[in-house]
């Protein structure tokens, strides 16, 4: 717990930015809201919820014809523009933690921009589908670069991700059959820098923080050992990727290391009071709920929490989480009504 005299000091530096991104929290989707949402029958039915009974308002104004995409993009303009502008009045050490959670998208427009180049893909193309949150200043000079030596040199080394692109990939690595090593490496070395920066900044912080990002580095762990069975990744290369933090290191990720199935990975959660319910109720026994659906829902559960705690950073990096969860709610819902597959419609993760 803070103490009295940081807890004044919180308020006085982040105070005003905590009360408005409280104020935008309570304008999250509720489960009347969804309710709504599920009864529609068309997407332009979609539209009028939310512009008539919800925060989104007008945000679909401009588009005659509505697509499940269309609303993707316009809900993901939103909340990018609500990050900028706490982004653009926070002082330290908010704006690092800032900062910190741009990183993220930096590293899938990062991977993008590397797949693109493998491919030769047009650059004016690439850069429309990048994340708007993980822009970085030297994309402005991805035109010039024509092949990935020239990416690797002229534009990523560039970037804030650079430390973690100088100490775990090397130009020579930059091939199709890496690429998912790549994006693994890149997320291992953020996600401890950023919990490190977490314990530093401690108290309240640090207690959310930390719980939140050793429940991400778990779940990557646990995602990286399935998806690579059936794969080239031998286990050694398998376990230079899991996160050192989180709540199954180093004896669960050492296990994890040496598992050939899922049913091999279902054995060791059930030694992990949290993650073995996630397991319990997805996959072979919810045929309705896949294993990401029951991180969801934990990941949901954790961010909530967040917002119980004062004087701290976590309710920041939360709020934009579950903002994200709300999206993919929205564009699930969307696309079963579009798709006319109403009896999935249900199938996404309340909330509030």
């Amino acid at each position: 717990m803070s103490d009295p005299g940081s807890m004044l000091s919180f308020n006085i530096n982040d105070g005003y930015l905590e009360a408005l991104l409280r104020g935008y929290r309570s304008g999250i989707l509720n489960n009347g809201d969804y309710t709504n949402l599920t009864q529609c029958e068309t997407l332009d039915d979609v539209k009028m919820h939310l512009a008539s009974s919800t925060d989104y308002g007008d945000f679909l104004a401009n588009d005659n014809v509505i697509h499940t995409t269309t609303i993707a993009e316009r809900a993901t303009h939103k909340l990018v523009k609500e990050f900028l502008h706490l982004r653009s009045q926070a002082t330290e050490p908010l704006a690092t933690f800032l900062d910190y959670v741009t990183y993220q998208y930096m590293i899938d427009n990062v991977v993008l921009l590397i797949t693109g180049a493998l491919h030769e893909r047009n650059t004016a193309e690439l850069l429309e589908k990048c994340h708007p949150l993980g822009y970085f200043d030297s994309m402005t000079t991805l035109p010039v670069a024509t092949n990935v030596s020239e990416l690797y040199n002229n534009v990523l080394i560039d970037t804030p991700l650079a430390p973690y692109i100088t100490e775990c990939i090397s130009e020579e690595d930059l091939d199709e059959v890496n690429i998912e090593i790549i994006r693994n490496t890149l997320y291992k070395a953020y996600l401890q820098d950023f919990y490190n920066f977490c314990k530093k900044l401690g108290g309240v912080t640090e207690e959310v923080m930390c719980q939140i990002l050793e429940f991400e580095a778990d779940r990557r762990a646990i995602n990286i050992t399935i998806n690579s069975f059936g794969t080239d990744l031998n286990k050694d290369d398998r376990r230079k990727l899991y996160p050192e933090f989180g709540l199954l290191y180093p004896d669960g990720t050492m296990k994890l290391g040496k598992c050939d199935d899922m049913e091999q990975v279902r054995s060791i959660m059930e030694n992990y009071g949290p993650y073995r319910p996630l397991f319990a109720q997805s996959g072979v026994l919810n045929a309705d709920k896949s294993l990401e659906d029951s991180f969801f829902e934990y990941e949901v559960e954790l961010n909530k929490n967040s917002f119980e705690r004062q004087f701290g950073y976590g309710c920041f990096y939360s709020y934009f989480k579950l903002r994200e969860q709300e999206i993919r709610n929205i564009v699930w819902i969307a696309e079963c009504i579009q798709q006319e597959k109403k009896d999935k419609i249900n199938n996404f993760v309340p909330i509030f």
